[in-house]
């Protein structure tokens, strides 16, 4: 069965000056302020497209190598998974880095490498993302 989630902003102001409000509708789980300077600049307590794109690729990657470890018999017990979105005002998203750590019994460095590379290509997030270069590092503690 297909499943549909929401949020929505709520944007005033012209872009360099605005500001935005975030609002995870299907979750309810808050609301979280953006602005362009967030975006092109420090964060100040506010989020970005760009953080919210990480925030979804690192979940979705972390779930997607746990089925595919899962499913080969090798089911991790932890994964600690970095999303990396670079911006470049002017140019947009330049690229994105998955970093992911495992601690998974009884596979070796390249099973785990080789999984991960299989979760960067099939996640659905990645698969959202195809337009991005993507590019991983992978390593068991």
């Amino acid at each position: 069965m297909a499943t549909t989630r929401t949020a929505h902003t709520d944007w005033e102001g012209d872009l360099l000056h605005g500001n935005g409000l975030v609002t995870f509708d299907s979750s309810g789980i808050g609301e979280y302020p953006v602005s362009w300077p967030a975006r092109a600049e420090q964060p100040n307590g506010r989020t970005s497209p760009e953080e919210l794109i990480a925030a979804a690729h690192s979940a979705c990657f972390s779930m997607a190598l746990s089925h595919g470890l899962t499913g080969a018999g090798s089911p991790p017990t932890k994964l600690n998974t970095r999303a990396d979105v670079t911006f470049q005002p002017g140019t947009g998203i330049t690229g994105i880095h998955l970093t992911v750590i495992g601690q998974v019994p009884g596979l070796d460095e390249a099973g785990f490498v080789k999984a991960a590379e299989d979760a960067k290509a099939n996640c659905p997030v990645s698969q959202a993302l195809t337009g991005t270069t993507i590019t991983l590092t992978a390593s068991l503690a």
